[in-house]
């Protein structure tokens, strides 16, 4: 033993470690031929689609008057801009979709690097769901005890704190209709109320 306990509960999963995918990592077969399918299918049904569609948009809007053309080249930089953008609204649109083909993948390190990184995102503070049979001990407890004293220690460490006027920042000649003093009401003996 080397004087360390393990406070694990004996059917709790443990995390599998994700495994190291760096630019030095070489895809599997199944892995080229779903990243080959992902750049086709992006391509053919994302890209080709939104960039024509980007290109008759801005020709409509370009005969209408909306946008102008260039007095040399016309029509065509504003085109070209177009197709460029929907083509990679096309390749950005596709990428959820490729990432559930490689989640789907069996034996395939890119895919269980996606699984595990979902699953970390998912659950709560980057811990798995699992409850340990711990926490019901201390779920209504809160870590911190709060007491009459110690709120009074904390109201001299710590002030009220008092916002500055958004004058005080500013240069004092120049108008702003906030007064930083407090009216002073005087009474007389008769009663009669004043402002100072």
């Amino acid at each position: 033993m080397n004087g360390r306990a393990d406070f694990r509960e004996p059917n709790a999963e443990v995390p599998r470690p994700i495994p190291h995918i760096g630019a030095d990592y070489i895809p599997t077969e199944e892995e080229r031929r779903v990243f080959a399918e992902c750049s086709d299918e992006s391509f053919w049904f994302r890209s080709v689609p939104l960039a024509a569609t980007s290109m008759l948009i801005t020709q409509g809007l370009i005969s209408k008057g909306i946008l102008s053309s260039h007095p040399k080249y016309g029509s065509i930089p504003k085109l070209i801009f177009a197709c460029i953008m929907g083509y990679f609204a096309g390749k950005l649109s596709y990428v959820k979709t490729c990432q559930e083909k490689f989640k789907n993948l069996e034996n395939s390190p890119l895919g269980e690097a996606l699984r595990s990184g979902e699953a970390r995102r998912s659950s709560p503070h980057g811990h798995y769901s699992q409850k340990s049979k711990y926490d019901s001990n201390v779920s209504g407890q809160s870590s911190f005890v709060t007491s009459p004293a110690a709120d009074n220690i904390e109201k001299e460490v710590f002030p009220h704190y008092e916002p500055i006027p958004f004058s005080a920042s500013m240069n004092e000649s120049t108008p702003t209709g906030i007064t930083d003093h407090i009216a002073q009401v005087k009474v007389n003996k008769y009663g009669d109320t004043w402002d100072e």
